[in-house]
């Protein structure tokens, strides 16, 4: 995520929640890019009847798991006011450093333009945050279809222009293990998807941002080791690639 995320607590996003969302949800299939999974509507209690789109063998036994679901930001609202067609050639891992707000909270607020960018060094503030997924201990929503350009990783720079944006939850209570676990499925998913190799999933810290300081961010900062890269990022990367070798 793009540093420093703005954390909104929830007496905030319980105010946004009262702003009237600018177009309807937008049903399964109807925009490219939008991924398997089922259709997310209404309150969190209404993924029990969520509608599965059809999957068969491992792919259809893994993503299970995965739990996705489509809770998307409507077009032309906030992270989506321009559309940027994106063709993703990166997968970006990130942690959301919020330690109040699940995916769904996440969501509400993407929908609603609670987080903006920060502002550049010597510039003006660039639109409102935006990644492709949120994921926690209990589900993976998506917010932008994959063919569309993020706002979440380097200002305009590479990682925004050609990579998925995945963020990870770490609010209090969850179960982080859980989180990653979910999260490397949903990388394996993609990177089958559109054909991303292992080498191209990467942590948010591979992409320097222009004027900021450290340019490298620290995240996901649970998966860093000194800020940087080493044994437990080696680790979850290997993860990841167990679940793709399933998928083929």
């Amino acid at each position: 995520m793009k540093s420093p995320l703005l954390i909104f607590p929830l007496t905030l996003l319980a105010v946004v929640a009262a702003v009237v969302c600018c177009t309807p949800a937008v049903p399964i299939g109807s925009e490219r890019g939008v991924e398997w999974g089922t259709q997310r509507s209404g309150s969190p209690s209404a993924q029990q009847t969520s509608r599965p789109v059809a999957a068969s063998g491992n792919l259809a036994s893994l993503m299970a798991r995965v739990n996705l679901r489509q809770d998307l930001v409507p077009k032309g609202c906030h992270g989506r006011k321009v559309f940027r067609p994106m063709t993703p050639r990166y997968i970006t891992i990130h942690s959301t450093q919020n330690y109040s707000a699940d995916a769904y909270k996440h969501s509400l607020a993407l929908k609603r333009g609670a987080l903006r960018a920060p502002k550049r060094k010597g510039g003006n503030r660039i639109g409102y945050l935006i990644w492709h997924f949120t994921v926690d201990d209990k589900v993976a929503l998506q917010h932008v279809p994959t063919n569309e350009q993020g706002e979440h990783a380097d200002f305009d720079g590479p990682g925004n222009r050609s990579s998925i944006g995945i963020e990870m939850c770490e609010h209090r209570g969850s179960n982080l293990a859980a989180t990653m676990d979910r999260t490397a499925r949903l990388a394996a998913y993609l990177m089958r998807k559109h054909g991303i190799p292992l080498r191209n999933v990467v942590p948010h810290y591979h992409w320097p941002r222009r004027g900021a300081s450290p340019p490298n961010k620290n995240c996901p900062h649970f998966l860093l080791e000194n800020g940087r890269p080493g044994r437990k990022w080696r680790a979850f990367l290997a993860k990841i690639d167990s679940y793709y070798q399933q998928m083929r």
